[in-house]
């Protein structure tokens, strides 16, 4: 018998003792939940309330996706934010790849507590994205750009074809957020695999660009590939999170340096 991914949101209520706390999750571009649920349930597990909406057009069929737009993503995750900051004290967002950059922007646009990224995009390098808006009407879809995973058997529930319209609508959405980058005032936190066959160095050169008025802390995951929270390094980044959070609400903004478990690094930051 096969099992099915497991499309479905994730909800937990505040458990934690003192200020409650709330962080808002998103997966990424044609994935699903299912790829963020551990970091979910750890963050939960420390005491947190949790939201990570399933984002209109995943989770059904990738057809669906390429009929959506990219603001009802956004729309989806800012009204998962505001759930959480109407009952807590603060709220933090955080994001894989496309989740991201979705995080980035309701950061850019609310006030958030910080942000937490793992492998985020804000560029897509393939030459044929600015050509997207024509090529979909010639090219309904492209190859999978699932399960980029290093650790055997894991499978984070993305579609098996790329929908072109989407991917326009993608490009449209990371050239937006690229311009609210500036308006970032809260802590960021950045966990980045040091390969990464789905997102390249090029989104965090534009994360450093346009970060001018937000600390940042990046720290690498040497055993991991794109979908760093259901790989190796899963572990590092459900621990990590939890203590930039703490760090960020005991008011030492960004804390000290970590190193992955994994592999020593020669510093915190891939400068």
């Amino acid at each position: 018998m096969t099992t099915l991914p497991d499309h479905s949101p994730f909800s937990s209520p505040f458990t934690g003792q003192g200020p409650s706390v709330g962080v808002v999750l998103s997966h990424g571009f044609t994935g699903s939940p299912q790829g963020l649920r551990g970091w979910a349930e750890s963050l939960a597990a420390a005491g947190f309330a949790v939201r990570m909406p399933l984002l209109p057009g995943h989770g059904t069929t990738w057809q669906e996706l390429g009929r959506t737009r990219w603001q009802q993503w956004h729309e989806a995750l800012e009204a998962a934010y505001l759930e959480l900051e109407a009952g807590c004290d603060h709220v933090f967002t955080a994001g894989l790849s496309m989740g991201g950059a979705l995080a980035l922007r309701v950061a850019a646009t609310r006030p958030v507590a910080g942000t937490i990224l793992v492998n985020p995009g804000l560029v897509i390098d393939d030459p044929r994205a600015p050509l997207a808006g024509v090529l979909k009407f010639v090219l309904k879809s492209t190859p999978a750009i699932a399960n980029d995973i290093l650790k055997p058997g894991m499978d984070e529930g993305a579609y098996p074809r790329t929908p072109v319209a989407a991917a326009h609508e993608l490009h449209k959405m990371f050239k937006d957020t690229l311009k609210l980058l500036p308006q970032i005032t809260a802590p960021v936190r950045v966990f980045r695999s040091t390969v990464d066959h789905v997102v390249s160095d090029s989104s965090i050169v534009a994360l450093r660009r346009g970060l001018t008025h937000a600390p940042l802390q990046l720290s690498k995951l040497e055993n991991s590939y794109h979908v760093a929270t259901m790989d190796n390094d899963a572990e590092e980044i459900f621990r990590g999170s939890a203590d930039f959070i703490n760090a960020v609400l005991a008011g030492s903004a960004v804390p000290g340096p970590e190193r992955p478990a994994s592999a020593a690094l020669k510093g915190n930051d891939d400068d």
